[in-house]
């Protein structure tokens, strides 16, 4: 199967983020693209930083950067790709086998949120965590920050909606586990398939139609004191954590 650029790559974009990624010796930079539009002081610190590391400079219309960046506010002309090793198609990983923790991230656009549930699913040594490419937030610097660098080599498993994600994941034999407020199962209860995939919905709309109807079984996390639900990325720690204390 041949693996898309997106599917391979973090691009990060703005000048610091940038000259972040080529500063840290622990990534791979594949290319720069700097907007031909880009002079200055800062522009040249760019190429420098990037010539030290041998990483290519592409020249490109300023227009394109935004493109190419998906954010026409805040790239500043300049993008980079990041190599995330761990990064590769949903249905190349069930191709490959070997999964048997998934995450499945389903209408979470809050960057903080997803970028917390990557550190903590990677500290859990869960084995894939669904970021689709629609309806889910995109990983960008913003992203990369609140993951606290973890989102390079977290083992994020790429597909274009989580329905998609859903279905091939069933398909595979995979049960999928959703969490829910009212659901009389909870995490410490339920029994558990040797291969599960779990969805995290948002806050707000909770798992979308499309998904709910791939979900097999429903899961609370108990509350006390009359606390209704936790933060999706607070939530997404306490499965994840119960998910290793089950392996011990």
């Amino acid at each position: 199967m041949e693996i898309s650029p997106k599917d391979r790559f973090v691009t990060v974009y703005g000048r610091k983020p940038v000259l972040e990624a080529l500063d840290d010796p622990a990534l791979t930079v594949d290319k720069v693209v700097l907007a031909d539009t880009a002079r200055g002081a800062a522009a040249h610190e760019i190429i420098d930083a990037a010539r030290s590391r041998g990483v290519q400079v592409q020249r490109a219309t300023a227009q394109r950067v935004k493109v190419l960046a998906g954010n026409g506010k805040q790239d500043q002309g300049v993008l980079a790709d990041v190599v995330a090793p761990r990064m590769k198609p949903l249905a190349l990983a069930l191709e490959e086998g070997g999964l048997k923790s998934v995450l499945v991230l389903d209408g979470i656009t809050t960057p903080a949120n997803v970028g917390m549930i990557l550190r903590t699913a990677t500290a859990a040594g869960i084995d894939g965590i669904v970021v689709p490419r629609r309806g889910v937030a995109s990983i960008d610097p913003l992203v990369v920050k609140a993951s606290a660098g973890v989102a390079f080599r977290a083992p994020v498993l790429r597909c274009g909606t989580s329905a998609e994600a859903s279905a091939l994941l069933r398909a595979s034999g995979f049960p999928l586990y959703a969490l829910d407020s009212h659901a009389s199962d909870t995490i410490y209860s339920a029994s558990f398939s040797s291969r599960s995939a779990f969805v995290l919905g948002s806050e707000t709309s909770g798992i979308t139609d499309d998904v709910r109807p791939h979900i097999t079984s429903w899961l609370s996390i108990p509350m006390a004191a009359g606390v209704e639900s936790l933060n999706v990325a607070s939530a997404a720690a306490v499965l994840c954590f119960e998910l290793v204390r089950r392996a011990q």
